[in-house]
């Protein structure tokens, strides 16, 4: 009798460990590596997008999937549309969100590393068109992201500028935006320079950005309120990985669109 309980409590004990969830270690040994889950938006290059394979990349996930390799971790790349971004992060959708998101004026919203990169809002208009400063955009067809930092600066700072268009056309992600500018739908697009410079890359001239900007500001990466385990970690890899060189080196593919010279880490 007393062999029969012990083999039966051994077959549960077995059992048990059997379904345990991934990620929890256990006295029976990791099952899984753990996932880190980043949302961003994949119509954001150079920070997100979808590349010619299909496959979804840029310098955010470049680093996201360096900062999983040192940890352990199982990069999940979730594409989220932008304006539905806290209701992802709040209901643990995604872990953080990390494209090209602006902390300026966000601080008591998320809980955030420390800035990586250094931005700046900025203004595309076709060649020839006569715009040559933002004083030329009074009654003007303008276009912008939806809750984006530019679409911020219009309605903050710049809002005696916004109020001189004709009108202000807010779209859910920067290509179609262009689009419509290359069209002739719209006379500008407000937009971060990193992108901007990505997408005049694309194009076979025609187009220029202005020289003045709208605002400056700078990225990091945002976390749910509160979670600052989750978002130590996250910095003090990022801190290590720019120590050793590795977030220049990342940075450096992406040296036509004017990230290396705006890095803050490793200053």
């Amino acid at each position: 009798m007393r062999s029969y309980i012990m083999k039966k409590s051994k077959i549960l004990a077995s059992l048990m460990c059997g379904v345990l969830t991934a990620g929890f270690i256990t006295a029976c040994g990791p099952i899984h590596e753990a996932t880190f889950t980043v949302g961003f938006d994949a119509e954001f290059p150079p920070y997100g997008y979808m590349d010619d394979n299909g496959d979804y990349t840029g310098f955010d996930l470049e680093l996201a999937e360096e900062v999983c390799k040192r940890n352990g971790w199982e990069l999940v790349k979730q594409p989220i549309d932008w304006d539905a971004k806290d209701a992802e992060l709040n209901s643990g959708t995604i872990d953080c969100i990390w494209n090209g998101f602006t902390m300026n004026g966000r601080e008591e919203q998320y809980t955030f590393t420390d800035p990586y990169v250094d931005n700046s809002q900025v203004v595309i208009v076709a060649e020839g068109s006569g715009i040559s400063s933002l004083e030329d955009l009074a009654d003007k067809n303008v276009g912008v992201q939806k809750d984006s930092s530019a679409l911020a600066a219009l309605e903050g700072d710049s809002a005696d500028l916004a109020a001189t268009f004709a009108e202000l056309t807010q779209y859910g992600d920067y290509n179609t935006a262009y689009l419509d500018l290359k069209q002739g739908v719209l006379d500008a697009v407000c937009i971060d320079i990193g992108v901007a410079n990505y997408l005049l890359g694309q194009t076979d001239g025609g187009f220029v950005i202005l020289d003045e900007q709208l605002a400056t500001e700078q990225y990091a990466v945002g976390f749910k309120l509160g979670n600052t385990e989750l978002r130590d970690k996250v910095q003090a890899t990022l801190e290590e990985m720019a120590a050793d060189g590795t977030l220049a080196q990342i940075a450096e593919k992406y040296a036509d669109y004017g990230i290396p010279e705006s890095l803050c880490l490793g200053k």
